[in-house]
């Protein structure tokens, strides 16, 4: 029962990073057809690597990846794919901007045309930062009577402590072991609890 939950659980971490990429589906509702301002339909949208473009549409269309120049002239005769399934998924893997058309005579010069700009994939969350160092303790009072021979006895002299600051990578895999520390105690409640 304890590795099923613990694979499990590996099962669950491995996935987490796919939560953050998103699946676009072009036109939404309407899919990939005519008649549709995808210029618009980009409006306020942020793609970005490690997303999904998915184009939906009938046989009377296809999708091809096209440069800048051949979406500015509707031209696909320099396509570097070309999709005709009528179901066809995208994966962004590049920052910059994508263009695609309908290459069907017509479709991209009424508009079937879309250019998608991709931005960086979503940094991971970031480590918590080192907390600051603490302020050095204040140092000992002088001694209220002055030495008898005038000079400063070896014992009454001891140097300040020096503060401990804690360095980056100690920081980082103390926050790794909190978090496996997390995990195991998360595991080991759910055996007790079963």
């Amino acid at each position: 029962m304890g590795s099923t939950v613990a694979a499990a659980l590996l099962l669950f971490l491995a996935a987490v990073p796919a939560v953050f990429a998103v699946t676009f589906k072009v036109g939404d509702n309407a899919g990939w057809t005519s008649g549709i301002d995808y210029t618009d339909w980009v409006t306020g949208k942020t793609f970005r690597v490690g997303d999904t473009l998915e184009f939906i549409y009938d046989l009377s269309h296809s999708v091809s990846v096209v440069d800048k120049a051949g979406y500015d002239g509707c031209d696909s005769s320099g396509a570097t794919q070309n999709f005709f399934d009528g179901d066809t998924k995208i994966d962004l893997t590049t920052v910059g901007t994508m263009h695609f058309l309908c290459p069907t005579f017509g479709h991209c010069l009424d508009g079937m045309k879309l250019a998608v700009p991709v931005l960086a994939a979503a940094p991971s969350p970031s480590t918590p930062s080192s907390p600051p160092s603490p302020p050095s303790p204040p140092s000992p009072p002088p001694s209220a009577s002055p030495p008898t021979n005038g000079t400063p006895d070896s014992d009454t002299l001891t140097p300040p402590p020096t503060p401990l600051t804690p360095s980056s990578p100690n920081a980082a895999s103390t926050v790794v072991m909190s978090y496996g520390i997390i995990g195991v105690t998360m595991i080991l409640m759910y055996g007790v609890m079963t």
